[in-house]
């Protein structure tokens, strides 16, 4: 989730419930990112629709190509259901913050934890001791491929860039996702880049989506047009606004955009891709 507009948290829910309650829900289109060749990994198109749910109840009922939903919480019967359905299924797992919260949380050493990341009981982590975190984000990535997913997503790719407790450089977090990347792809697994819009020149060639959080909010989606561009989706939300405020540039670049609530529970608004 996004790690800089903290202050949302408090005043968002009241600006959306005055703007978006009366948005209607638009019709959506097929989806246009085919399985694989066999022996390939999943590559999601531009202008794919989505759902991103991280709390509450799985909906599976809504009319969304792929859904992106947490690892821990989401059954293997639900991701079985899901891919019956057509779907294509994300595991969204944070890779770059420890959460107490989490069945394994113990199993971080404390010295790989430093400072908390806005969000309670998340701490960042020490993405320099790659030897100590590397089998514990394998084992992650075990559960979401024995589950049956497509795709990874791992969140607080760019610690480097906030006051981690730590020195971390570009050059650590550059490393540390492209091991990401590695992991996912050794299960054959799909991986989306996580905001970190400085490295995307860097990474673009080594993961198959990227997913991002305001960036129409804070004038930043252009960025994404190397992703567009090489034929992957960018899967955007914004949580401030109505649609026909940033709807518009969202079709200009391209991205596969939903309206969220900071809670990301199920409920959405999608804007449609133009044309």
């Amino acid at each position: 989730m996004r790690r800089r507009a903290l202050a949302w948290l408090l005043v968002g829910p009241l600006l959306l419930l005055a703007s978006c309650t009366s948005a209607p829900e638009l019709p959506e289109p097929d989806d246009l990112s085919p399985d694989p060749a066999p022996g390939q990994r999943w590559q999601p198109a531009p202008r794919v629709s989505w759902q991103w749910q991280l709390t509450g109840t799985l909906d599976t009922s809504v009319k969304a190509a792929v859904y992106d939903v947490d690892g821990f919480h989401t059954t293997k019967g639900q991701v079985a259901a899901l891919k019956k359905a057509g779907r294509k299924t994300i595991c969204y797992l944070s890779t770059g913050a420890w959460e107490d919260f989490r069945p394994d949380a113990a199993a971080f050493p404390k010295e790989l934890l430093g400072e908390g990341n806005g969000w309670e009981g998340e701490r960042w982590l020490d993405i320099r001791r790659s030897a100590e975190l590397e089998p514990l984000m394998a084992k992650r990535f075990d559960m979401c491929k024995e589950k049956g997913f497509d795709a990874i997503e791992p969140d607080n790719m760019d610690g480097y860039a906030n006051s981690s407790g730590f020195p971390l450089t570009a050059a650590d977090q550059l490393a540390y996702n492209r091991l990401i990347a590695k992991l996912a792809h050794d299960r054959g697994l799909s991986v989306g880049l996580k905001n970190d819009l400085d490295q995307i020149p860097q990474l673009v060639g080594e993961f198959e989506f990227a997913v991002n959080e305001q960036c129409a909010e804070f004038e930043e989606c252009g960025r994404y047009r190397p992703f567009v561009a090489a034929g992957k989706a960018v899967f955007h939300v914004e949580y401030e606004g109505s649609l026909r405020e940033w709807c518009p540039v969202s079709q200009r670049e391209g991205l596969s955009s939903l309206q969220k609530k900071t809670d990301l529970d199920a409920w959405r608004r999608w804007c449609p891709p133009r044309g």
